[in-house]
């Protein structure tokens, strides 16, 4: 992975820690879900454009036997059936911090993905969805 997402990664982390911490889970589950906050982009190492890359990272997760791969598979998903409080927490942390690891919230956030590929590309209105989904 490049610098800047190895960067957001441990951000991410760090930030789902936080919120793990706010929402009083235990110290294994605070843990955890820095683990999952660090992992969670780790597909983009195995695709040149990041398509797919939470199922990439998510499928070599379950391979190695991880047993929170399915947070990693369906994270930045909206039409999923799985649902986890990890999954929640990762979600929340991802989209507030940007690709620079920057703590920026969700609007600044969402202002970051339309400016890199638009507003009118799908990306950013999945994205905007999803935001309000969160909240």
């Amino acid at each position: 992975m490049n610098k800047d997402r190895l960067v957001h990664s441990l951000a991410v982390a760090r930030k789902c820690f936080k919120i793990a911490l706010e929402q009083g889970l235990s110290e294994e589950e605070v843990q955890t879900c820095f683990l999952i906050g660090y992992l969670h982009d780790i597909g983009y190492e195995f695709t040149s454009c990041g398509v797919e890359h939470n199922k990439i990272g998510g499928e070599i997760l379950k391979r190695c036997g991880f047993s929170f791969w399915r947070e990693v598979y369906f994270h930045g998903e909206i039409d999923h059936q799985y649902e986890s409080l990890y999954l929640k927490i990762l979600n929340q942390a991802d989209m507030q911090v940007d690709k620079y690891g920057n703590d920026i919230g969700f609007d600044r956030r969402l202002e970051d993905i339309k400016s890199r590929y638009g507003e009118e590309s799908e990306i950013y209105r999945k994205c905007c969805q999803f935001v309000d989904e969160i909240r």
